[in-house]
């Protein structure tokens, strides 16, 4: 994970990752201050202790993630009345695409899941869209060349 990086969030994405981290600590509290299995079972490496370090290295690492997550966090916001009929991060935007109506949300990375219509705004589409308003034509050739007309922006955290 990219030090310094922003990390786009709705707030319920915020909440999410708050409840997760939350969550880790106890269970690094409960690992620790239960018995560690040994290091040794008869003169050879205890399996058992070896998965214990394995699981309780992944989870400092997220939680050292999380701790970077929240330190570079943005909360999405509306935009400004000026800007509020672009696309921008935090939009939900109508468009068709091959005589189909479609709506995404842009939102960043961490929050992206296209099978729900969240796309990241650091996707192809994502980028493409980002700017345009209601009436523009976006061609995004990735992996194919599709065109989406973009029909309506709206804003409001979902």
């Amino acid at each position: 994970m990219e030090e310094g990086k922003k990390f786009y969030l709705t707030r319920k994405g915020l909440e999410n990752l708050e409840k997760e981290y939350e969550s880790l600590k106890k269970i690094r509290v409960a690992m620790t201050d239960n018995e560690v299995p040994k290091l040794l079972e008869s003169e050879d490496l205890n399996p058992e202790y070896v998965s214990f370090q394995e699981d309780l290295e992944r989870l400092e690492n997220r939680i050292i993630e999380l701790e970077n997550i929240f330190k570079n966090k943005e909360i999405i916001k509306s935009p400004s009345p000026e800007q509020a009929g672009s696309v921008n991060i935090g939009a939900k935007v109508a468009v068709e695409v091959e005589g189909e109506k479609e709506e995404f949300m842009i939102v960043g990375t961490l929050e992206a899941d296209p099978s729900i219509g969240r796309i990241s705004n650091e996707s192809p589409v994502g980028v493409a869209f980002l700017g345009h308003k209601p009436g523009d034509e976006i061609v995004v050739s990735h992996p194919k060349k599709i065109i989406y007309k973009i029909k309506k922006v709206e804003y409001g955290e979902s």
